[in-house]
Formats: structure tokens, C-alpha cells, sequence
């Protein structure tokens, strides 16, 4: 898909144009617009929603709660038993019962699934504006601060670096305005935009040296423009569903047990349809059978206990200081076995201090420390935390008026802020001796840049192999966990306006950084690797610098990667060196969104913690992307979890309420589509040995429908802490094994009821076997059957549900929460005594004699003993249950 082609036909117009030219196109006043005149524009062109933001409105709510597969197989049904039981049917025959209770059943499985939807997106809306962003827009003369959303076209908005661009815009003012378009291009690439108007017509994004694209970040200086597009109508709408829905692990775990669902159905759902019709002759009732079999196997309030299990862990997670932006990401946070982080401020302090400042020997350098401190002054770009550490100088005692004067002797000319493929900064300042061009980053790309060394005032031509030299100085500093950085100047005469061409510099010094690892951090990364994630460091500082970090932390430090090593590796070595690797040093954006990518194809659900603008592709590209509170407003946007505290032990309390909340929705799916299959088993028997339905389709549908309303309290269930310490699998690959593993058990129970209400009970209270006995006892006899099999069926769902929810002896070795315990009480008691209500009666259920009752205690028991011993050898062949 050409995006370009499709999104830009009218940037390119525009990218041609004087300022003056867009300004009265669109008709914008010096003053912006009123609030009324913004309305009316955006009734025209729209508000600035991307497509899958629109997914949470309450109206997409609704079509999720009413539309779904299931729902529409039971309004199938129903309509089929409109016509075959009131519409084509005449006289006393005629009967609604059906029809009132499947479209009931809809109406309800709805209405409890909306509501749920409707909290979830309650608790998601709340968190989600803790950290809405915004923008200065200039709204009735005034600069004012908005949320993204209320952006309009002909807008105008400033901007500054670390901000996200809101829409796409024509730049009107720009001063060292550099971009990062990685969102859209996936290259690292910075570009500057200016509001120059082109001269020929752009052929790729790059061209548009005046064009901000919505989504892209501003990582240097500062600017102004004009709102062009908004929302889906940008070159990122566009892509909007395609990035966010890239790494949706949710979505394809979800599809796998759906398939295995289907595939279960197109097998059973014919076999009952065909056994029903040619033993009992009735076609229609046999099709209406089969279609309500469809619907037994499946849980089709499935996505209602799954978001009731996930808005409850969301919702813990907002009460520890965690903020949910999307609840799907828990379940990535529960399956999560690999987390990547950035070293600064994750496994180290936010504060970085300034320790030495030296000349190319190693002995203190005043110069060194000024010249450094000029760059990181006149430094437009995303804040970082060593100029921070740089511009601290000037509040020492008597230093103020010090460095006040050096920078009024030194004016700014030009600049080229850092960017990840050169790995340093340069800024043009003006000198006594015409201009002074100093640059200041990573020690082997600077050196790279020096012809010449300074040292006490001499200036001399560097030797033929300048990086070990300096190493042998620098390298004892970095042992210690010390960040350096290289400092090279070189004057100039020209007009100050930076080239390409940055080579032939002179070696000033270094400056050595402190970053002391956190406190909390080498406990909270031992609480992660005991819950199996394994801890991954992406960080674009110098190697020693983050073994000497890591080793201090308890982390491997054996195997270390370069960004360097990484790009001579080839294609067949990356998966496995990656995979043994735990320190991933001086790297791009690009290469550690590259290894999160490694990890993700190797099998691994992945995490990426990060807050800064150099971490924006890796948390794209993660499965869950994780940042903080005080991170760049793009990296806040992008990802899934914001921690209000930049600490581990944070997300370790989070990964727990994650794999809760997976472990409570991995039992419904499991045990209910089990004991389903076992119901279904016990069908197809029946339907080929009796002479009548063991079961009517609106019994067997609103057996399945109470059941399902029981699970709705399962996210409240305790989990053992067992099924903490690992991250578990959101798929379908062992469903169909543990289904075909405890389904037939429930099998030969329903049968031997089958044997025992048929043989027995109903031939004991009806007054023969069934094919000697009158219409009217036959009825007596098949109503009494059909009740016996609901109540054993609900009987053995319900506490089987209890005995396959943990590994462990239910009610002994591991209790249910009392949420659940009581709610499982008041339901066996509710549907034991539905028979002998009117609404019993009017679905065809009737009173059971107290000898059946006996036998139903007898038979479950049986069953739970079976099972108790079923899951003991399950266990003992998979290595878990659930």
C-alpha cells in the first residue's frame, strides 16, 4: 500500500506553496480561531481521531456486545423457531416459548457483556486522561494548551523538541527544527524542516523539508505551523491500524481458539444433525438441535468474562500507580518472558552527576568543561540527562556569573542536534577568532572526527592509530561504570552555517559521568527472573559503562553485543546470539527495535521499558510497550503501560496482576470448553440411542447461558501462586488436548445418568418403558429425563468448574476466593429449584422424585473423585493443568 500516494496528493500542493499562499487558503486570522469557528471547522473536515481510537465509543461497544458470531447464531436459531413454531404453525400447536427464551437469552448474553464493556471502558477513559497529551494552539489570540483530539485544520500550533506532531502541517517558523519520522518511514534518519516552500515536486517523505507529518516527534529545537489534515485524512491515519494492530498478541491468541472451536463444531454439529434426523425423523428439530449444540460447545459469553477479567486487573493496577491504556496489554503482561530495558533511569538514578572534566590525558580541563557546556547550552533537542549534568556547573557557588559571560561572548550560530547514526552533537557559536565549531558525544565517533590533539595549549597532528591511545586514558573510567564522552572543536570563517563535511577536528578532552545504580533495582530484578522474565539490557551507552551497571545488579555480563557486532552478524547467526545474550550495548533506535523484533520471531513475548525518544521504535515493535510518567509525549502516546514511578518493582507487582487476571480467563476457556465437549459427547450418543432429544435446544442453551453468568465471578477467583511464577500462554495449542482429555469423562457420567434415568427412574414414576407407554405419560417421561440430565448437567459444571480451577486438592490445598464460593452456592441452589418454578415449567422441566436426588449426589461424586485422579496424571504428563 502506497500511503504517500494515497494521504499526500494535497501535501505536496501545499509543500509547494508560499506561507502567505496556505495562510489565505485557509483563511487564517493572525488571531487563530474562536472556539465556534474551530467547531465549524471541524463539522467540515473532522476531528483529529485516528480510525482505531474509534473503536472504544460506546456505540462500537454495542455492535461488539450484539454482534458477535455466537449472538448471531442464536438470533439465527431464533428466527428459524419463529417460523417452525408460531409463524407456520396454527391453532393450540402455535408456541412462543421458544422464540421468547433464545431472544431473551440474546438480549440478556448482550446487555451483561455491554455493561461490562462499558466499565471496562470506564476505568480505561479515567487512567487514559492522566496522561492525555496536549499542544499550544493560538485560539483567540491567545497560546493555549489542548488535548491532541481538539486540534483543527488551519490550526496553528507550536511546537517544541520531545513533542509529538499532532496532524500533518505546513511549517510557518522553524528554528533548528529537526524530526525524527521513524513512525512512518521506519528509518532513524533525523531531518530538518524548514518553512522554506519546495522548488520541484516531493517523490518520498523525506522531500518534504517543510511538511510535519501527524505522529512523527520533533527531537531538536522549535517551531510553528499550519494544520493541513487531521485524523484518518494524515499519512499516519493511514497507517494508524496497521502499526497498533502489528504486535496484537491479544488478537492472535484469540483467533487460535476460536479456529480450534470451529474446528470442533464442523465436526460434531453435522454428526448430531444427521443422527438426530434419521432416528427421530423430524428434520427441523434436529437442525434446531444441531445449531444449539453449535452454540452448548462454545462459550459465547466468552469476551465478556474475558474483559471482566482484564478491566479487574487494569483496574488493580491503577490503584498501584499504574495506568492500563489499553487492557488487552494485560494479557501480554501476563504471557511476558522477556523485558528489554534502557539502562538510565531504569536499572540506574534519573540523576546523573558530573564528576571529572579532562584534557586528553586525563589531568582537570577548564576548557574542556566550557566548551562542553556552550554545546549543551545552545543543545534544542530532546532533553537529556547529561547536559543536564552539564548545566548543573553554573549553579555551583560563584560559577553564575561566570558561565553568564561565556555565553554572551558566544553567541549561537547554527546547529546539528545528536542523532543516532552520527552519535554526537555540533554546535556553530561565535568567537573572538571568527566562528568556533565544537562537538561533543561518543568517544570513538568524535575521535573518528580529529586530525589534531590539544593539550596544555599545544595543538599537534594525532598519531596513525588515534583510538587506542585514547582507550588506554579512558577505558580504567569506564571499568568503574562511568559514562564518557568525547569533546573536538575546530574554527571556522565562513558564514557559520553547518556542512556535512565534520572532519579535521581537534581532540579537547572528556567528560566523565556518575549514573549509580538504583537501590531498589537489584531486588526487583531478582523478584523478575524468579517469575521467569528474563532481563534484557538496550542501552546506547558504551559497553564497559553497562557491564560495570549490570554486573553491580546481579545480571550476566559474560555475553555483551555492540551495536556494531550486531550489524556483521548475518541473518542465521542474530536468533541465536541474541537469545544468549543479556547486555546489548551502544545502540540505534533501529537496532533495538531490530532485537525485540529477534526475540519476538525466537518465540518470546516481549516488553520494552523505556522513556526516551530513542526508545519510541522498540516500544512499537514490543508486544507490550511500557514507558513512564515523565517520559517524551511520543513515547507516553505509543505505549500500552505508563508506570507513575520509574521502578521495577512497580512492573514486578504489575506482571503479577497481569498473569492473575490471565490465569482466571485461561480457566473459563479451558474448563468450560471441556466440560462442553463432554456435554456434546454425551449428545451424539443420545441422539442416536433414544427415541426422543435428551435435551431441548432452549434447555441446552440456557444450560450454557447460566453457567456462563456463574464465570462471571471467576475474576475474582484466587490463583495459586504457582501459576504466578510463569509467564503463560495466551494460544489454542493446548486447549483441544485438555478438551479431549477431561471432555469424555463428563462423558461416561452423563451416560450412566442417560442409563439410569431411561431404565430406571422414569420407567419407576411414568409406569412402563417409554415405548409402552401413552402420549401423555411419554411426555411425563421424556419432560422427567430432560430435567434428571440439566440438573446433573449443571450440577458437574459448576463444581467441576471448583476442581480444574488450580493443580491442587480444591477447598484444601488451594480455596476459591469467597466471592466465588459464595456466588457457586447461590447458583446450585437457584437452578436446583428452577424445575419446580413456572419458568421451569415453561421450558419443559418438571419435578424430580428425592430418590433422583440421592443418585445425583451418588453420580457427582463419582464424578469429582474421577477427576481428582484424572487431573493428578494430566499434571504429570504436561507439567501443569492450566
Amino acid at each position: 500500500m502506497n500511503v504517500m500516494d494515497n494521504s499526500s496528493g494535497k501535501l505536496k500542493n501545499y509543500a509547494c506553496q508560499e506561507i502567505n499562499d496556505v495562510i489565505t487558503e485557509f483563511q487564517i486570522c493572525d488571531y487563530g480561531y474562536s472556539e465556534r469557528e474551530a467547531e465549524l471547522v471541524r463539522r467540515q473536515y473532522g476531528s483529529n481521531d485516528l480510525a482505531n481510537q474509534k473503536q472504544d465509543t460506546v456505540i462500537h461497544c454495542m455492535r461488539r456486545a450484539f454482534v458477535n458470531p455466537f449472538s448471531v447464531v442464536l438470533f439465527f436459531l431464533g428466527v428459524i423457531s419463529l417460523f417452525a413454531d408460531v409463524l407456520l404453525v396454527e391453532g393450540p400447536r402455535s408456541n412462543a416459548t421458544s422464540v421468547i427464551i433464545i431472544f431473551s437469552m440474546l438480549f440478556i448474553s448482550g446487555i451483561v457483556r455491554l455493561t461490562q464493556e462499558l466499565k471496562a471502558k470506564k476505568v480505561s477513559d479515567e487512567l487514559t486522561t492522566l496522561v492525555q497529551s496536549s499542544v499550544s494552539v493560538l485560539r483567540d489570540g491567545k497560546w493555549l494548551e489542548i488535548s491532541l483530539g481538539e486540534i483543527v485544520v488551519g490550526d496553528q500550533v507550536s511546537l517544541k523538541a520531545g513533542d509529538r506532531v499532532p496532524a500533518d502541517m505546513r511549517v510557518t517558523e522553524g528554528s533548528d527544527l529537526f524530526v525524527s519520522q521513524s513512525v512512518i518511514t521506519g528509518e532513524s534518519m533525523i531531518l530538518e524542516k524548514t518553512a522554506d516552500p519546495l522548488t520541484e515536486e516531493p517523490k518520498d517523505f523525506s522531500d518534504y523539508s517543510n511538511i510535519l507529518f501527524g505522529g512523527t516527534t520533533i527531537t531538536s529545537g522549535c517551531g510553528k505551523g499550519i494544520v493541513l489534515a487531521v485524523g484518518s485524512e494524515t499519512v499516519y491515519g493511514g497507517l494508524s491500524i496497521q502499526i497498533h494492530r502489528k504486535n496484537n498478541g491479544f488478537d492472535r491468541g484469540a483467533n487460535q481458539i476460536a479456529w480450534i472451536m470451529i474446528r470442533f463444531m464442523a465436526v460434531l454439529v453435522p454428526i448430531v444433525f444427521l443422527a438426530s434426523g434419521l432416528t427421530k425423523g423430524n428434520w427441523m428439530q434436529s437442525f434446531l438441535f444441531a445449531l444449539s449444540v453449535a452454540v452448548g460447545l462454545t462459550p459465547e459469553l466468552l469476551p465478556m468474562v474475558v474483559n471482566a477479567c482484564l478491566a479487574k486487573g487494569s483496574y488493580s493496577m491503577g490503584k498501584k500507580q499504574t495506568i492500563v491504556k489499553n487492557i488487552n496489554a494485560m494479557q501480554s503482561l501476563g504471557s511476558m518472558d522477556v523485558l528489554c530495558v534502557d539502562k538510565t533511569g531504569t536499572l540506574t538514578g534519573d540523576q546523573v552527576i558530573l564528576e571529572y572534566y579532562m584534557d586528553i590525558l586525563g589531568n582537570e580541563s577548564q576548557k574542556t568543561l566550557d566548551y562542553a557546556f556552550l554545546a549543551s547550552h545552545y543543545h534544542t533537542g530532546v532533553g537529556n540527562h547529561l547536559d543536564s549534568a552539564i548545566q548543573s556547573v553554573q549553579t555551583m557557588p560563584g560559577k553564575s556569573d561566570y558561565y553568564k559571560t561565556l555565553v554572551q561572548t558566544h553567541a549561537k550560530m547554527d546547529e546539528h542536534p545528536f542523532d543516532y547514526s552520527r552519535r554526537f552533537s555540533s554546535v556553530a557559536v561565535q568567537d573572538d577568532e571568527d566562528g568556533l565549531l565544537i562537538i561533543k558525544g561518543s568517544i570513538d565517533e568524535v575521535v573518528s572526527r580529529c586530525r589534531y590533539a590539544e593539550h596544555a595549549g599545544n595543538v599537534v597532528e594525532m598519531e596513525d592509530d588515534p583510538i587506542s591511545s585514547v582507550h588506554a586514558i579512558v577505558d580504567e573510567i569506564l571499568e568503574d561504570g562511568m559514562k564518557v564522552i568525547a569533546v573536538a572543536y575546530k574554527r571556522f570563517t565562513d558564514d557559520g552555517q553547518l556542512s556535512n563535511e565534520e572532519n579535521d577536528f581537534i581532540l579537547l578532552g572528556y567528560l566523565a559521568f556518575f549514573d549509580a545504580p538504583k537501590k531498589s533495582a537489584a531486588s526487583a530484578i531478582s523478584k523478575l527472573q524468579e517469575l521467569s522474565v528474563h532481563i534484557k539490557v538496550l542501552t546506547g551507552d558504551q559497553m564497559l559503562v553497562a557491564q560495570s551497571i549490570c554486573k553491580r545488579l546481579g545480571i550476566p555480563t559474560t555475553n555483551v553485543l555492540t551495536g556494531a557486532e550486531l550489524e556483521r552478524l548475518s541473518d542465521n547467526e542474530l536468533p541465536v546470539l541474541v537469545e544468549n545474550t543479556a547486555i546489548f550495548a551502544e545502540l540505534s533506535p533501529k537496532q533495538k527495535e531490530t532485537i525485540v523484533e529477534i526475540f519476538q520471531t525466537n518465540g518470546h513475548t516481549v516488553g520494552f521499558l523505556g522513556d526516551g525518544m530513542n526508545d519510541l521504535p522498540a516500544i512499537l515493535q514490543a508486544d507490550v510497550g511500557i514507558s513512564v510518567e515523565n517520559a517524551a509525549e511520543a513515547v507516553k502516546d505509543s505505549a500500552n503501560i505508563i508506570l507513575l514511578k520509574k521502578d521495577l518493582n512497580i512492573l514486578e507487582e504489575g506482571i503479577l496482576e497481569g498473569r492473575k487476571a490471565f490465569a482466571n480467563m485461561t480457566k473459563y476457556i479451558k474448563i468450560t470448553a471441556s466440560s462442553n465437549f463432554g456435554n456434546i459427547c454425551a449428545i451424539v450418543i443420545a441422539s442416536v440411542l433414544l427415541p426422543f432429544f435428551p435435551m431441548t435446544s432452549v434447555q441446552l442453551l440456557l444450560l450454557n447461558l447460566l453457567y456462563d453468568i456463574l464465570c462471571l465471578i471467576l475474576p475474582w477467583d484466587e490463583v495459586d501462586q504457582e501459576m504466578l511464577e510463569r509467564p503463560l500462554e495466551w494460544s489454542g495449542k493446548k486447549l483441544g488436548g485438555f478438551m479431549t482429555f477431561f471432555g469424555p469423562l463428563s462423558s461416561v457420567f452423563d451416560l450412566i445418568t442417560f442409563a439410569v434415568l431411561y431404565f430406571m427412574i422414569c420407567p419407576a414414576l411414568s409406569g412402563g418403558s417409554f415405548e409402552i407407554l401413552t402420549p401423555a405419560k411419554q411426555a411425563l417421561f421424556i419432560a422427567m429425563f430432560q430435567t434428571g440430565w440439566f440438573l446433573e448437567s449443571m450440577w458437574t459444571q459448576v463444581l467441576i468448574l471448583q476442581l480444574l480451577r488450580t493443580g491442587k486438592i480444591s477447598f484444601v490445598q488451594s480455596k476459591p476466593g469467597k466471592p466465588v464460593i459464595l456466588i457457586t452456592v447461590i447458583g446450585i441452589v437457584l437452578y436446583t429449584i428452577l424445575p419446580i418454578t413456572i419458568f421451569g415449567r415453561m421450558i419443559g422441566l418438571c419435578k424430580m422424585p428425592p430418590v433422583y436426588y440421592v443418585f445425583l449426589i451418588l453420580i457427582v461424586a463419582a464424578y469429582l473423585l474421577l477427576v481428582t485422579a484424572a487431573k493428578t496424571i494430566y499434571i504429570r504428563k504436561k507439567g501443569n493443568l492450566i
